[in-house]
């Protein structure tokens, strides 16, 4: 199997998990409290790479280096805290589906400016007129899923 193709699956993969964490996250924030929820998730998850970690790694080192890295590199963690908080809070405001809606478009028109002009260190990727459509149909179907 080429590499694309497993990165295509696992991409589908997580967009199940994402809609799984939605619902829990929500559901685990109305019973205990949203911060509650999103910092337990959150420990939870940390203690599920620390497993993979050592298993594939047999110790921590290489995450050490991250300290040593441009402190800028560090905001995927802290996007991870916006991401689970949100994970929890709205799902439950919004619905499931409202929610991923407008998620998924909210990063795509971001990856899209990110590919566009090669922000954070990714490759540039040209903006082409079937991405500004593709983006336009997403972004009315996520305005069309926020109706009840």
């Amino acid at each position: 199997m080429s590499g694309n193709v497993l990165a295509v699956m696992f991409t589908l993969v997580a967009g199940v998990a994402a809609t799984v964490q939605a619902a829990v996250n929500a559901t685990l924030g109305r019973r205990i409290g949203t911060l509650e929820a999103a910092t337990f998730q959150t420990i939870f998850a940390v203690l599920i790479f620390a497993v993979i970690t050592l298993a594939f790694r047999q110790g921590f080192g290489g995450v050490a280096h991250g300290f040593r890295e441009p402190p800028w590199l560090w905001l995927g963690g802290a996007m991870g805290v916006i991401i689970i908080s949100a994970l929890t809070f709205a799902p439950q405001r919004l619905g499931v589906v409202a929610f991923s809606g407008m998620l998924i478009a909210g990063q795509l028109l971001t990856a899209a400016l990110v590919d566009r002009f090669g922000w954070l260190g990714v490759e540039r990727i040209p903006f082409t007129w079937e991405r500004a459509v593709g983006l336009v149909l997403l972004a009315g179907g996520a305005l069309l899923v926020l109706k009840r």
